[in-house]
Parts: structure tokens; C-alpha cells; sequence
């Protein structure tokens, strides 16, 4: 799943308008444990300065085919007053897809793995495509998480006794856990709202980051003074703006 900041264009639903930091699904598999937006994300939001950094059909499919290959969805958000999508890409899970999705991996700002809570095999399943994914990116540059689907065909006990296992196997893989039913609805807008901030948070303040190592590096038309170099050797160049990635 890859992101970016949108300037422009039509107004999201009421239901994509996130203005408070979504809150987890169970703390006991929460890698970030805040409710809050960075001070700086939140600065930045406030001054309209975020730069360009970016469920979908909101209809549950009896007759759904499994994905052949990967399947494509852009989903809008307004995350702090900025336009904000989501690219969602779905790779086919069969095995014989398995060497067309890796493509798809490689720098996903979040990776999400997905198991049929009623079928304990399929939890197991999850930990191969996830390190299948993870082999693609950078030790720490992405988001992941384990989400258990078909929530609505457990009961509360059973379910409950479901997640035992998976937020045991999410902790051992280093993801956010969630419980959701597509069918119902239940957690699904909750659980994007989730991804869509973390993924936000993380595209403004990587802006961010760019921006001041350019900074540093091109200047801003104040003098720049190198380590060990006397006064008269320091040089002062133009100042440039950034575009976006």
C-alpha cells in the first residue's frame, strides 16, 4: 500500500474525514500506542504546508472472485484538512501468484496480511507472505499489520479464542493486530481510517525530513559553516524550493 498528499481536487466523503488520531484495536498488539498527530505533523497541517506527499466500493460481494494476479484501488481521505490517498494494491494469495506480487512489495509504506479467523491453518499462512514483503523493503520502513476477516461467523468466545493466537503471532511478526468483517462493515472504515493516518503521519514528517537535509545541503542563503573550516573559507548559496516526490 503506497500513499500520497493530493493539494487539489473534489471533496472526500464524510466518512474518509479524519480529524483525531484513530485509535487501535487491542493494545495488547499496538506498535503505537499514541492518540495524538506529531506536534509537527500537526503544525504543518494547521499551516496548509504539507507538500504533495497521498473498503473502496463500501459493498460487501457474495459472489467475490479471488484476486487473479493484483487488483488496484485508490481510496481518498482528509486527514487535518489535506487531501490524502491511498493506493491499494491486492496480490492474489495462491502460491503459483506468489512471484507476480513480490513485485508489488517493494516500497509499500504499509503491508497488510490477511487470514480467515475460522480457519486456524490460514494465521500460519500469513507469516511467509509477510516475509515475503518484508524482503522487498527496508528493515523498518513500512507498517504492517495482521488482520483476521469473516469477524461475523465467530461468536464472541470463539473469536476471542481466535485472536489469542493471532495477536500472539502479530507480536512475534512486529504487526498491529485487528479483528474486522467485511460483510457487516464491522472495523473495516476504523481500520483504514487507522492505516490512513499512520501512513499520513509518516509521509509528513519524511516531507519534512527531505526538505531540511535539502536545506542543508543546497542552502538557504545564510552562510553555512563547515566543521574545521576558518571564517573566510565559508560559502553562502541561492536559496531553492523543493518540488515533491
Amino acid at each position: 500500500m503506497r500513499s500520497s498528499l493530493t493539494p487539489l481536487g473534489p471533496p472526500v466523503s464524510r466518512d474518509r474525514v479524519i480529524t483525531r488520531f484513530p485509535k487501535w484495536y487491542t493494545p495488547e498488539a499496538c506498535l503505537q500506542l499514541k492518540e495524538h498527530f506529531h506536534g509537527q505533523v500537526s503544525t504543518t497541517c494547521q499551516r496548509r504546508n504539507t507538500g504533495t506527499v497521498g473498503f473502496c466500493k463500501n459493498v460487501f460481494d457474495r459472489d467475490y472472485k479471488a484476486t487473479i494476479g493484483v487488483d488496484f484501488e485508490i481510496e481518498r481521505f482528509e486527514i487535518g484538512g489535506i487531501p490524502y490517498s491511498l493506493q491499494i494494491w491486492d496480490t492474489a494469495g495462491q502460491e503459483k501468484f506468489k512471484c507476480i506480487a513480490s513485485a508489488y512489495y517493494r516500497g509499500a509504506q504499509v503491508i497488510i496480511t490477511a487470514f480467515d479467523l475460522t480457519d486456524v491453518q490460514t494465521l500460519e499462512h500469513t507469516r511467509q507472505w509477510l516475509e515475503d514483503a518484508l524482503r522487498e523493503n527496508e528493515p523498518g520502513s513500512c507498517f504492517v499489520f495482521l488482520v483476521g476477516t469473516k469477524k461475523d461467523l465467530l461468536s464472541g468466545a470463539a473469536c476471542a479464542q481466535a485472536e489469542v493466537e493471532a495477536v500472539r503471532l502479530a507480536n512475534e511478526m512486529q504487526a498491529e493486530y485487528w479483528s474486522v468483517s467485511a460483510k457487516t462493515g464491522e472495523n473495516v472504515k476504523a481500520f483504514f481510517s487507522r492505516v490512513a493516518a499512520l501512513a499520513f503521519e509518516q509521509s509528513v514528517l519524511q516531507d519534512l525530513e527531505r526538505r531540511s537535509s535539502a536545506r542543508l545541503q543546497v542552502g538557504d542563503g545564510d552562510l553555512i559553516r563547515m566543521e574545521g573550516s576558518p571564517p573566510e573559507t565559508q560559502e553562502s548559496t541561492t536559496s531553492s524550493s523543493l518540488g515533491c516526490c
